[in-house]
């Protein structure tokens, strides 16, 4: 069966809407996850996500030097040509502006990529993602409907419900701004992506050791972010399926793993700043008004 059909059919149901699930058949995803390494995992089969193919010493990635594979058959033309431009940036000592580096809005699926800390808040209509760095929100309305004419946001409009053991997330009307991409290389999206998520809570060893295959391509950050697994304790399983007409041959997905985490989170502000990041001495064009506004 193709990757297009089960997407398909969830977006049918988000447009139908969705039936409430019995409270005490779902499952608690609630409180503190963390994982140690940037950037999607690879999914089990099917079309994934791009990678660095930049490969120091060692043989796994570099977490900073970001050069995309753009022979990745999910790229069309057009996105192909704009992430050669966004690596050729990177070959050359600059950086291109995204959402980190200029204090934007971590829009979806960027957030997933690029955030190593994540809060979950359930409540009966409504689950609440809290991702640690810049502080950065995301709000899912239960067994609702999206309405017919979606107000694009920088984090879409996001509903979800329950199957089973898994919180279905269904997103669409991503606003694309001036520093939207989908992932660290500089993948671009448009106002058309549509997100299908799934997160399942699965045995810790078995997150543990998904997240390490992951950190020995990607490459590891530090340590301490997650705790080692305890008898009987879960981990936290993202699947997730993207689909962009405009950028993207074909649906795609991607994994992400995380672990409960043992640390709570430092306050971070990420202050406007029109001096450009990592030793840049270029400047970015700032509102600026001639006269008070009062």
């Amino acid at each position: 069966m193709s990757i297009a059909r089960p997407v398909a059919l969830l977006l049918s149901s988000a447009v139908l809407g969705w039936p409430a699930v019995a409270a005490d058949s779902v499952p608690d995803f609630a409180g503190m996850w963390a994982r140690n390494a940037f950037d999607l995992e690879q999914p089990p089969s099917g079309p994934g996500p791009i990678v660095n193919t930049k490969k120091p010493i060692g043989g796994t990635s570099n977490v900073f030097e970001l050069i995309g594979d753009s022979t990745n058959p999910i790229l069309k033309p057009e996105a192909v040509e704009i992430l050669k431009q966004r690596s050729a940036m990177i070959a050359s000592g600059r950086n291109f502006p995204d959402p980190s580096n200029h204090c934007g809005p971590y829009s979806p699926p960027f957030v997933f990529a690029m955030q190593l800390g994540l809060q979950v808040v359930q409540t009966k209509n409504q689950i609440t993602f809290l991702y640690n760095q810049d502080d950065q929100v995301r709000r899912i309305r239960l067994n609702a409907q999206h309405p017919a004419k979606v107000t694009p946001s920088a984090m879409g409009d996001s509903i979800g419900r329950f199957e089973g053991d898994t919180l279905v997330v269904d997103t669409v009307g991503i606003k694309v701004g001036p520093f939207t991409v989908a992932d660290r290389f500089g993948t671009p999206q448009s106002e058309a992506m549509h997100i299908v998520e799934r997160y399942r809570l699965i045995d810790a060893r078995e997150a543990k050791a998904a997240a390490e295959a992951h950190e020995k391509i990607d490459g590891r950050l530090g340590a301490g972010r997650t705790a080692d697994p305890a008898p009987g304790a879960k981990g936290l399983q993202l699947h997730l399926t993207i689909e962009d007409p405009k950028y993207f041959t074909t649906p795609w997905s991607a994994q992400v793993h995380y672990q409960r985490s043992p640390q709570e989170w430092q306050e971070q502000v990420c202050a406007e700043n029109f001096n450009e990041y990592y030793g840049d001495e270029k400047r970015t064009k700032i509102p600026q008004t001639n006269k008070p506004d009062f």
